[in-house]
């Protein structure tokens, strides 16, 4: 067992006091209105809202989850969180995160009105956005801060933590005691700061995770360098020999897991994650903090310059601590612990061992409090999404539309502990409503796609079709999965995909086509490509200087050279651990002409 030394210990303190201190210091500008509570007056610098992005998708579970893929699959790894998809960064930062924020809303619920008006398909819709947002971001909370609890009970044992508390807690309730304690602390500085709050201790957060990062990444090259490490053959390399690697001869235990993760054949996988994430991407971003980050910024173009900032800042500085920490167990190996307590073995412990075993005094409580900062930006981005639709799109709209500063701030106090208090009654429950908020929330996102794709690029969807669409998807992903248990869900996302889309188009047409006044505004502010010609060509009657910066053709070509970027900013980081010389040069040459390429056809085309 390992306890944590005063001196990380006190590191962890000292953040947690720095983040009660930027909820104090930024309580009065929070105050002055909704937006400046919400999306912090829509004032902030793109490149801090763009960390603060990064910041919160630098978390916990996601990071055990990739350092395992490495250790595991190799170099071939960074192609499997396409399944998220995470180019779907590359899609906001060339077209859609301008497309989102010149709407001027405050949250997804709130644009539905300015793409479908007021009617009773508009409402439906607007219904069904805020229903999803809720119960994503409710899921999201309630599991996070389990998973925190857990991962912090390894560095402090109930055992010795026992000692020093006045009441007894269960055994079993131990991750959830952890986790509501510092769940507390992210709670202060969220409710009291709102988005400004929230950015700024994600600044703190990142600036403590690049430093460990650092320093994680050079105690896995030197690793690396001694010599002693061995990999199976084919690992080293991204495209050769597939995902089945042939693990018998160097660590037998990792075959049983590789099959286990059931991916299947490797150019087959890699087909169907790309042809899911980018129709995911096209879809736009979901209604969770990303979304909320989006709206922050102060105009259209801020907007795409954030949402690129995101891969600039986390790739990099990410992948050198998952490849260091996946290094530093695969030259060590034998001197990490994977077994569980009840003596199973679990592939998912490479990172909690790691750092048990291999960092330092001083780095640990620097480490520790990084990751748990993580989860505190995560969880803090959530609970302020949360509170965005529950006070905006409910409170506001169909309670008290006339409320005053004082009482929609003493209303974003009010949502935000109730929704906490859900969260953790939730968690508490975990084992219970696991599989019931697994499934609503996948659910949810196989509902999510065929519509969203849709109610950007097709004037004739209207509100009706929208409903239809995230409602037969809904009942598709709810059922597929039943008629298919042996099937990777990966698989099922084409029958999901053709449901939702028949709902969407049968539901258009079963009502008339959105007010012309309505789509003619939307087209005008937004400027989309797509199918719009009818509406398009109304917008230039009534307005002949009107000029759209929309062209598909170069944002589909600012696209591809932005994903081939994005991938090598994670394979630099993971060559330069490893110490693979010739494909670093290679990656770092191709690097620089897609920058160039991005200079000349995505930045110096920015405009409003």
């Amino acid at each position: 067992m390992q306890l944590l030394n005063t001196i990380d210990f006190l590191i962890i303190l000292a953040y947690l006091i720095s983040i009660v201190i930027i909820g104090l210091v930024l309580r009065k500008r929070a105050e002055r209105s909704k937006d400046d509570y919400l999306l912090g007056g829509k004032s902030i610098p793109w490149y801090l809202l763009g960390l603060s992005n990064a910041s919160g998708m630098f978390d916990i579970s996601g990071t055990i989850w990739l350092v395992t893929l490495m250790f595991v699959y190799g170099i071939k790894s960074v192609w499997i969180p396409w399944l998220w998809p995470v180019f779907n960064q590359i899609f906001l930062m060339v077209y859609l995160s301008k497309w989102l924020r010149r709407s001027n809303v405050t949250t997804g619920a709130e644009w539905i009105g300015t793409r479908f008006g007021t009617g009773t398909g508009a409402k439906l819709s607007h219904m069904i956005v805020v229903v999803f947002a809720l119960v994503v971001c409710l899921g999201y909370l309630a599991y996070g801060f389990i998973g925190l609890g857990k991962f912090v009970e390894i560095f402090l044992p109930w055992e010795v933590i026992s000692n020093y508390i006045p009441f007894q807690v269960s055994a079993q309730y131990v991750p959830h005691f952890y986790g509501v304690i510092f769940t507390l602390f992210a709670v202060f500085y969220s409710l009291l700061g709102g988005m400004s709050g929230i950015v700024w201790a994600d600044v703190v957060q990142f600036a403590i995770m690049t430093v460990a990062a650092l320093v994680i990444g050079y105690l896995g090259w030197q690793a690396v360098g001694t010599g002693n490490l061995t990999v199976p053959e084919h690992w080293m390399s991204p495209f050769s020999g597939g995902l089945e690697l042939n693990w018998s001869s160097v660590i037998p235990e990792v075959q049983s897991k590789i099959k286990s993760d059931g991916f299947g054949i490797f150019s087959i996988f890699l087909s169907m994650m790309l042809f899911k994430g980018i129709l995911v991407s096209i879809a736009g971003p979901a209604p969770t903090y990303d979304m909320q980050k989006i709206l922050s910024t102060k105009n259209a173009i801020e907007a795409s310059k954030m949402s690129g900032f995101v891969s600039v800042i986390l790739m990099p500085i990410r992948y050198l601590m998952i490849a260091g920490f996946a290094a530093l167990a695969l030259v060590y190996y034998e001197k990490i612990d994977l077994l569980t307590a009840s003596g199973n073995l679990d592939f998912e412990l490479i990172l909690p061992s790691a750092i048990k075993t291999f960092v330092p005094v001083g780095l640990l409580g620097l480490l520790l409090a990084g990751l748990i900062a993580a989860f505190m930006s995560t969880f803090a981005g959530t609970l302020n999404a949360a509170q965005a639709y529950i006070v905006n799109d409910i409170y506001l709209k169909h309670i008290k539309p006339e409320a005053n500063a004082k009482q929609i701030r003493n209303m974003n106090y009010a949502t935000g502990i109730i929704v906490v208090l859900i969260s953790i009654i939730l968690g508490l429950f975990a084992k219970n409503v696991n599989s019931v908020l697994n499934i609503i929330v996948s659910v949810l996102y196989g509902s999510y796609v065929g519509a969203n794709i849709l109610k950007w690029h097709w004037w004739r969807f209207n509100g009706e079709g929208f409903f239809w669409g995230m409602l037969t998807g809904l009942v598709a992903a709810y059922f597929t999965p039943m008629l298919f248990p042996e099937v990777n869900e990966l698989y099922l996302f084409p029958i999901l995909l053709i449901v939702s889309l028949l709902g969407s188009i049968i539901g258009t047409y079963s009502a008339p086509a959105t007010n012309k006044d309505i789509l003619k505004e939307f087209y005008l502010n937004v400027r989309p490509w797509g199918f719009w010609g009818p509406v398009k060509e109304e917008v230039i009657a009534e307005n002949p200087d009107f000029k759209s910066d929309a062209n598909f053709g170069r944002d589909m070509f600012n696209v591809l050279i932005g994903t081939i970027a994005q991938t090598l900013l994670v394979l630099i980081p993971t060559y330069l651990i490893f110490q693979q010389t010739f494909p670093l040069y290679i990656c770092i040459i191709i690097l620089v002409i897609c920058i160039a390429l991005l200079k000349k056809f995505w930045w110096n085309n920015l405009s409003e």
